[in-house]
């Protein structure tokens, strides 16, 4: 497939090298430019290019930038995707740490990854929001192996869930539906299934342990 990634950090670094390995055609966009990214092109055999540029035809768009800065990414980032296009988030919302307060989150209820698609205009799969980024190197199994570890995936739009849990499969992990963007509280940060390595049994009985209040550690 051919596959956009938007933000080359940990995760996305990470799933650069793997996505490559498997023979998908990546293009990859960081905030500091092309340039910026000349070893992990060297490394992987990706195409560097601008975050306007990394949806283009895609089939799928991982969008993996740190929450503050969805807003700032281009208008229109996706009108060039292909048609039926899946677009992943694996973003969190840090507000102590990181982002600061975000007030559609703390006080209107918004789940982060429906924020996330309000300033997308598109429908996304939260998946990999919890996962560490070098299991995402280190922890593939092969389907059936009793060490393989599960990641929820939460979306609303079910041909694009079901597009990526194929890609997580094929990456070496199993997954479990969590449901829709409203449900998808239940794998916040500060959640049970929040960093969980385990199963797909531990991981549904993670989620549905999950309460909707969020810490007070995790609020602004």
């Amino acid at each position: 497939m051919k596959i956009g990634i938007i933000g080359a950090g940990n995760i996305g670094g990470n799933l650069t090298r793997r996505l490559t390995a498997l023979g998908h055609e990546v293009s990859v966009a960081n905030s500091r430019g092309p340039e910026s990214l000349k070893a992990l092109v060297e490394e992987t055999g990706a195409k560097a290019v601008t975050a306007a540029e990394a949806a283009k035809g895609a089939q799928v768009v991982v969008v993996t930038v740190p929450l503050k800065n969805v807003p700032d990414l281009p208008a229109g980032l996706l009108d060039g995707a292909a048609e039926g296009v899946a677009v992943i988030d694996t973003g969190n919302y840090y507000p102590k740490e990181r982002d600061g307060r975000i007030d559609a989150i703390e006080d209107g209820g918004l789940t982060e990854s429906r924020w996330t698609e309000q300033h997308l205009g598109h429908r996304v799969v939260k998946v990999f929001n919890g996962t560490y980024a070098q299991d995402l190197l280190d922890r593939p199994r092969p389907a059936g192996d009793p060490e393989r570890l599960a990641v929820p995936v939460a979306s609303d739009d079910e041909a694009a869930k079901q597009v990526v849990r194929a890609l997580v499969d094929e990456l070496g992990f199993d997954t479990v539906d969590a449901g829709g963007i409203d449900d998808s509280w239940r794998q916040q940060p500060a959640t049970p299934v929040y960093g969980l390595r385990a199963g797909v049994a531990a991981v549904e009985r993670a989620l549905a342990e999950a309460s909707p209040e969020r810490p007070q550690a995790h609020r602004a």
